[in-house]
């Protein structure tokens, strides 16, 4: 739930590793294409985005379905790895690569995801994930997708 009282991610939690996928899965078609991976990783070449789908994508159908995302990144003890995946999102949101992600950031990525959010919904997540004017850290970021 946003601060504002509205929810804008229902039902997810950052414990879970589908909030991770919904994030990469621009497209909302339930899978992650090479183009949802271009997009949210725009300074990625096409070999690395191509690396990333090859890793990923063991049934070999050009896609990365949930379960396939899941085994990359759940460890060998079956513990999670979120936090290394929602590093790289942040990185990818933080356009000017201060260390934050501000308030044009959030605004561009929650309107490229689908997300319809005004004005005082963002500066209210900024500020619940105690961010500033300058926007929020890394630990800001996660604390706005834990509601």
């Amino acid at each position: 739930m946003c601060p504002t009282g509205t929810s804008l991610f229902p039902s997810r939690n950052i414990t879970n590793l589908r909030s991770a996928f919904d994030i990469l899965d621009v497209d909302h078609d339930g899978k992650i294409s090479h183009e949802d991976l271009k997009t949210s990783y725009s300074h990625a070449d096409d070999n690395i985005i191509g690396t990333m789908m090859k890793v990923a994508d063991s049934n070999n159908n050009g896609y990365v379905e949930y379960d396939e995302f899941e085994k990359v990144l759940l460890k060998s003890d079956g513990s999670s790895n979120v936090n290394g995946v929602m590093e790289d999102v942040f990185k990818a949101m933080d356009c000017d690569g201060d260390g934050k992600v501000g308030y044009g950031d959030l605004r561009s990525y929650l309107n490229m995801a689908g997300l319809d959010v005004n004005d005082d919904e963002i500066k209210a997540m900024i500020r619940f994930g105690g961010g500033d004017y300058d926007g929020v850290t890394f630990d800001g970021f996660m604390k706005i997708l834990s509601l």
